[in-house]
């Protein structure tokens, strides 16, 4: 969806941030994409939250990586920083619900940061989330990264939180992921 021109793409990590999208949605002039995950997830936003197309939110200060997620994976990144912590590592978190278009500024601050990227989605690392972080870090700030996420198969049914596990995209499979990186 990111390919269409014009075109708005969003995937809010929970309910909040699902409604604040549709309400952005029907005041935008242009056409919109959402894609919402079917599993309930931890809420992550209150009532006080406040969106913005185009704009994408830091959730947790860090120092020695930049986890920017969306959708499902915004709990799994915060669960993954989490357990990166107890290993002495310090986590920057980024929400971008907004893929297209994409806040670059937030995405060259936190990588200037931190020096070391990983994007989580649960999508195809190919035309997302994390294929839109580098496209910008590769002209604005060259950035060493990681892209989690489907990695080029065809997407499976079936429930949401088997899913994830099976596709390391849950927090330990992200922290897993996030650590190997770092290492390597």
């Amino acid at each position: 969806m990111r390919t269409i021109p014009g075109m708005v793409v969003m995937c809010p990590a929970d309910d909040t941030e699902a409604r604040a999208c549709i309400k952005a949605a029907v005041e935008h002039d242009g056409p919109v994409y959402m894609r919402f995950g079917r599993a309930p997830v931890p809420v992550v936003f209150g009532d006080d939250y406040k969106f913005e197309i185009g704009k994408g939110a830091i959730l947790r200060e860090g120092t020695d990586v930049s986890i920017i997620a969306n959708g499902l994976c915004v709990a799994s990144a915060m669960e993954a920083a989490d357990m990166l912590a107890a290993d002495g590592i310090s986590a920057e978190i980024v929400n971008i619900c907004t893929i297209k278009p994409l806040d670059e500024e937030l995405v060259v601050k936190t990588a200037a940061k931190t020096g070391r990227v990983v994007t989580a989605e649960e999508h195809s690392i190919i035309g997302g989330l994390g294929g839109a972080v580098a496209e910008c870090l590769s002209e604005k700030c060259p950035t060493r990264m990681y892209r989690i996420g489907v990695r080029d198969r065809f997407g499976e049914s079936g429930p949401a939180i088997p899913l994830l596990h099976k596709f390391q995209l849950d927090g330990e499979g992200v922290y897993k992921q996030v650590k190997a990186f770092l290492e390597a």
